[in-house]
């Protein structure tokens, strides 16, 4: 089968409460992930909620990065996404892993669109 991308879904806990409840540590860190593992930083976006919590994206010309954060639970929701062969999203979700200063991580990685030929359109203007 090819796949058109890589996904991982990813429960951080046990994370550094200050850290994700700071918005720009939380976009660093997410932009050093992408970075480190080789992808290509197009936009990001962040957002700290009142009292707690960030979330964000960072898009990638081979998808994107996002987080959700309970800084009161020291948990953080965290997805990456890759399309392509050449980038690991298990680089990103590690190094994101390590830099939260988590005790534990429970991930899995789906498979997105799913071919067992390459997929061939034919496109054309009205």
């Amino acid at each position: 089968m090819n796949a058109l991308g890589r996904h991982i879904l990813a429960e951080i806990y046990g994370c550094d409460a200050e850290i994700l409840n700071d918005r720009d540590k939380i976009e660093k860190i997410m932009v050093e992930a992408a970075l480190h593992s080789g992808a290509e930083v197009r936009e990001v976006a962040f957002h700290k909620f009142s009292p707690l919590g960030v979330s964000g994206v960072v898009v990638i010309s081979e998808s994107h990065l996002t987080i959700h954060t309970w800084p009161e639970l020291g948990y953080a929701a965290v997805d990456v996404f890759t399309c392509g062969d050449h980038i690991n999203p298990w680089d990103a979700c590690n190094y994101l892993t390590e830099r939260l200063g988590a005790s534990h991580i429970t991930a899995s990685e789906v498979k997105r669109g799913l071919f067992d030929q390459p997929v061939q359109v034919k496109v054309s203007s009205l």
